[in-house]
């Protein structure tokens, strides 16, 4: 059997037939479709919590951080569905149209909004994604496929189940919605050289995932990928508040990817804020990874910290380990997070409005704070609703990735009998 004929790519291409019709579908039926989608997901509620404790059950060998991601708890899953709601309250992005120019020949010159088409998204863990990712797809008229990884099978089949029930029950095709089951990594390359089938692939995971990615996709790929996150203190930060920010840019979930994993503290204020911020970090477990001038400043308030290794700056922990290094400037801070950082988030706590702007203007990340958590770069809260993902490729979308980034704009060209000369 060639690759083209597989069992695969007949379901690619009943997907990409089921898309065009979606795209059809008006704002009003896709919204019935998400509230069918929510219906479903609430009627299944039960049997979905209880896929997702079988997968626990045989995740015994999964990092912390990993068991937190698979994990649906009866608040996770309660928000999973509102978050399917809340799409319908946001503002439609297809069929919006600007005016681009008016040509000095009469011809007037439009850019509208349509949907990308056939969005594949590869994940991890991640069974919220199964439902985030359809139902933005949907809501922004794409069609999606969905392959999680073997960890979470039982819950994503549940899931995706329900949206394609949902969708069915809206009157709108099933085949919208493609979940496959199959885990072997030979699905994922025959996904990622479905060229004509495929308009995008998503990438959600680890290092291995996305060496694997990069290595087979022969569709256009949007890489949302680790987040190596900074939070930096700089020599006016308000102290009190660069503890807080620091502590919970760390604590608050340290197994996902807006969590930071290094501090740069400025020399000049090392010695006033780390002794307070490394006491509360060791109270609620971090482990604090540092170089020696941090180590110092940790030291004189009776806290011990490793010595970090220069594989330190380059590692998403996701968990409760944070590397610390002290610098002598807000240009060694954007110097260490240009070589180290992966273009996910950073953060600036000060009172310099002038350092603020430099550090908003020169690091290159997809969300860049002042004042504020790293944990911010996050679709809800930027007020994009839910997300599909974080991007960390500059393309057309660049951060959290939601209804609007999952559309693209085409020419239209309104005239009257113009031809070229």
């Amino acid at each position: 059997m060639s690759e083209r004929t597989s069992a695969l790519y007949a379901a690619l291409r009943r997907t990409r037939a089921a898309q065009r019709l979606l795209a059809r579908a008006t704002t009003h039926q896709r919204d019935e479709a998400l509230e069918a989608v929510a219906r479903r997901l609430e009627t299944d509620r039960d049997a979905a919590l209880a896929a997702n404790a079988a997968d626990l059950a045989q995740a015994a060998d999964l990092s912390p951080a990993m068991r937190d991601r698979l994990l649906l708890t009866p608040a996770r899953y309660d928000a999973l569905v509102a978050s399917v709601r809340a799409l319908a309250a946001l503002p439609d992005p297809l069929g919006e149209e600007r005016l681009v120019a008016e040509r000095p020949n009469g011809l007037r010159v439009f850019r509208r909004r349509i949907p990308l088409g056939v969005v594949a998204v590869v994940y991890e863990a991640r069974p919220n994604v199964t439902v985030e990712a359809a139902s933005i797809a949907l809501r922004a008229g794409n069609a999606v496929v969905l392959r999680g990884g073997s960890e979470a099978v039982r819950s994503n089949t549940v899931l995706a189940e329900a949206v394609r029930a949902g969708l069915a029950d809206a009157g709108l095709p099933p085949d919208a919605v493609l979940f496959i089951e199959d885990t072997a990594r030979e699905r994922v390359t025959e996904l990622l050289g479905a060229t004509g089938l495929v308009d995008l692939a998503i990438p959600r995971g680890g290092p291995a995932l996305m060496a694997f990615v990069d290595a087979h996709a022969r569709v256009p790929v949007i890489r949302h990928g680790a987040g190596v996150c900074h939070v930096y203190i700089d020599r006016e930060a308000d102290l009190a508040m660069a503890v807080n920010v620091a502590f919970n840019a760390k604590v608050s979930r340290p197994g996902v990817c807006n969590s930071a994993e290094t501090l740069l503290v400025h020399d000049d204020v090392a010695a006033a804020v780390l002794p307070a911020l490394g006491r509360r970090l060791a109270a609620a477990g971090v482990e604090l990874r540092a170089d020696e001038a941090a180590r110092a400043s940790l030291a004189a308030a009776g806290v011990e910290a490793r010595v970090a290794t220069e594989h330190d700056w380059d590692t998403e922990f996701l968990a409760l380990v944070f590397a610390v290094r002290c610098v002598p400037s807000l240009e060694a801070a954007l110097d260490h997070i240009a070589t180290h950082g992966t273009e996910h988030t950073a953060t600036i706590v000060t009172a310099d409005v002038e350092a603020a702007e430099r550090f908003l203007s020169e690091v290159n990340a997809s969300c860049v704070l002042w004042n504020a958590s790293t944990r911010f770069n996050d679709g809800g809260e930027l007020g994009l609703g839910a997300e599909i993902g974080i991007s960390t490729s500059r393309m057309h979308a660049f951060g959290p990735m939601s209804l609007r980034e999952l559309t693209a704009e085409k020419f239209v060209v309104r005239g009257d009998g113009q031809v070229r000369g």
